[in-house]
């Protein structure tokens, strides 16, 4: 189970760094962090969430990909339980046409789940 748990994640973190880069942002995973990142490994934000839970050999998964939410909810709280990291949107970086998202988001899911 542990193996294809890992896989399922593997598979949405490739979709979401593939949505990514279709805005010109470079995103990697982080093995000790779960969820998606942006800049240098040292200094590195939190884009996407991924959640994932199983019951009776049934998997619900998901994500949460920061567009254009208010941030500020994030210094209140300690994202995923980890302290020393900041939490960045794509507004944040700077993009701001992502009306599409929708579109793009399904297109990439289709291409790595299908």
């Amino acid at each position: 189970r542990g193996k294809d748990i890992r896989k399922l994640i593997t598979k949405i973190e490739n979709c979401i760094i593939e949505v990514l880069k279709e805005y010109k942002i470079d995103s990697y995973a982080d093995k000790k962090n779960i969820g998606i990142w942006v800049g240098e490994k040292n200094n590195s934000k939190k884009i996407a969430a991924i959640g994932i839970r199983v019951k009776r050999w049934v998997a619900y998964h998901g994500f949460a990909l920061n567009v254009s939410n208010n941030l500020s909810h994030f210094e209140k709280i300690i994202p995923c339980g980890i302290k020393n990291k900041k939490v960045t949107s794509l507004k944040k970086l700077g993009i701001k046409n992502y009306q599409n998202i929708d579109n793009i988001i399904t297109k990439k899911f289709l291409n790595i789940f299908l």
